[in-house]
């Protein structure tokens, strides 16, 4: 009996998987990781006919747009208000808002996009926040990076004079837009139509922040009004990088209790509002 028992052990050890030690086992953050990759995988392909390669089309829209203010300033006759360069006035101006406005709404569209999947327990509505939130971030530098070779082959030096002064800006923008996105993505899983509201509010945005023309010229008590909106100023910021003579000041202060504001009540409104 010892024997038969001994032999049954045995093969018992043999048929038992080995153990994986403890350093290979997955971590939590392992798993969330693995989360992230494939919700800025999913991101990538939704864009553009479902395509990798439709993801990098968006990178030409800001050229597109310079392009557009370009011939309707030239359609109208119209010199440039900063310096000499028609593209560089018209690049400044774009690129800092359609920043903002495709962070801003690409966040909320990426939890529509992935709504279905937060039926699973691994993935939180916050994920699909950070995952989109990863992707425009990364698409507002390669766009940068392609404006600037637009500039370039057209013989218009991209660089700007006061290069932090620039940068900041930009990164205002991008941060601007992450905030709002925070904030649309609680308000569009609250009220659906706030989807199609936004674009709407997106249009008149473009129209009165400064984009196609220099806020600071015009009159006094208009451009007081102007400055309560933060993309008025976030564009003026971008452009000073470039003309540190503009007659332009910014309320840096202003520019980050609306970046914290819409951070804060994004957050707030996803954890107390929204049903889990």
């Amino acid at each position: 009996m010892s024997a038969a028992t001994t032999a049954v052990s045995v093969s018992r050890d043999q048929v038992q998987p080995p153990t994986r030690p403890a350093s290979d086992r997955p971590t939590p953050i392992d798993g969330y990781l693995s989360v992230l990759n494939a919700l800025i995988l999913r991101d990538m392909r939704s864009r553009f006919f479902g395509s990798y390669w439709g993801y990098l089309v968006q990178m030409l829209w800001p050229v597109a747009h310079v392009i557009f203010i370009v011939m309707l300033m030239y359609v109208r006759g119209m010199e440039s208000p900063m310096g000499e360069s028609a593209l560089l006035f018209a690049a400044t101006g774009a690129f800092p808002f359609l920043s903002f406005k495709y962070t801003s709404r690409e966040m909320m569209k990426g939890y529509s996009v992935h709504k279905a999947l937060t039926w699973f327990p691994q993935v939180k509505r916050v994920d699909t926040m950070v995952a989109r939130g990863l992707v425009e971030i990364c698409s507002s530098f390669m766009g940068l990076g392609v404006i600037f070779v637009f500039l370039l082959c057209w013989g218009v030096d991209p660089l700007p004079v006061d290069m932090t002064m620039a940068i900041t800006g930009f990164l205002a923008a991008v941060a601007m837009g992450l905030g709002v996105g925070v904030f649309n993505v609680a308000m569009a899983a609250i009220f659906p139509f706030w989807m199609l509201l936004y674009i709407v509010i997106a249009i008149l945005l473009y129209i009165s922040s400064g984009v196609v023309f220099m806020a600071c010229y015009m009159p006094e008590q208009i451009y007081s009004i102007m400055k309560w909106n933060p993309l008025v100023q976030i564009v003026e910021w971008v452009r000073l990088g470039y003309e540190p003579n503009l007659p332009i000041t910014i309320d840096y202060l202003y520019v980050f209790g609306w970046i914290c504001s819409a951070f804060t009540v994004g957050f707030l409104m996803d954890r107390y509002l929204v049903d889990r």
